[in-house]
C-alpha cells in the first residue's frame, strides 16, 4: 500500500508531467501530484490555477489526486504518510540535479525513497519554461499541453500583454 508524491511547480502542467504521473499510478496504490506553492523562480499561474489545471489533467484516474503544499517535500511526504517521491528524468542534465536532490532528501528523510522515471522519448524536450516561452510568442503548443492548458496560457498572455516579464528570453526568439 505505497503512496507516492510527484512534486513540482507544474507551471504549466504539460504532457511530460501527465505521462510520468500516469505511469507512476500503475506502480503505486496512490499518487499525489503535489503542486508547490512558492518556488524560487518566476511563475506564470497562481497556485490555485496550477492545482485546477493539474486536477483536470487527472480526471478519470481515481488513484491520482492533486494537492498544493509548501515547505520541504520530505516534510509534506511525512505529513501525508507517503513513502516515495517520484521524479521524471528527461535528459542527462536532469540526472545530476535529481541525483543531488535525492541524496539531500535521503539525508533529511532516509525512510522516504526516490524513484525516477525516464520520460517517454517524445517528451524529452518538454519543460514548463519551453511551453511558456512558445506560448508567449504565439506558437502552437497543442502537442505539448492539453487543450484547457493551451486556453489558459493564451488567456494569461493576453491578460499580461507585452509587459510580461515572467518568461525569460532564450534562443526561441532568434
Amino acid at each position: 500500500m505505497i503512496r507516492a508524491v510527484f512534486p513540482g511547480t507544474f507551471d504549466p502542467i504539460h504532457y511530460g508531467h501527465i505521462n510520468i504521473a500516469i505511469r507512476a499510478s500503475r506502480l503505486f496504490r496512490e499518487v499525489v501530484v503535489a503542486v508547490y506553492d512558492r518556488p524560487l523562480k518566476n511563475i506564470l499561474f497562481s497556485p490555485e490555477m496550477r492545482i485546477l489545471l493539474a486536477t483536470k489533467s487527472f480526471e478519470g484516474y481515481p488513484n491520482i489526486q492533486v494537492v498544493g503544499y509548501s515547505g520541504l517535500t520530505v516534510e509534506f511526504c511525512r505529513k501525508i504518510n507517503a513513502q516515495v517521491i517520484v521524479r521524471g528524468l528527461r535528459v542527462f542534465s536532469d540526472f545530476e540535479y535529481e541525483f543531488r536532490m535525492a541524496l539531500a532528501n535521503h539525508r533529511l528523510a532516509p525512510e522516504i525513497e526516490v524513484v525516477s522515471l525516464i520520460t517517454n522519448e517524445e517528451h524529452t524536450f518538454l519543460s514548463g519554461t519551453t511551453v511558456r516561452e512558445i506560448a508567449s510568442l504565439g506558437g502552437d503548443i497543442s502537442s505539448l499541453v492539453p487543450p484547457y492548458v493551451e486556453v489558459a496560457l493564451k488567456n494569461k498572455f493576453q491578460e499580461l500583454g507585452d509587459s510580461q516579464d515572467i518568461v525569460p528570453t532564450s534562443s526561441l526568439r532568434d
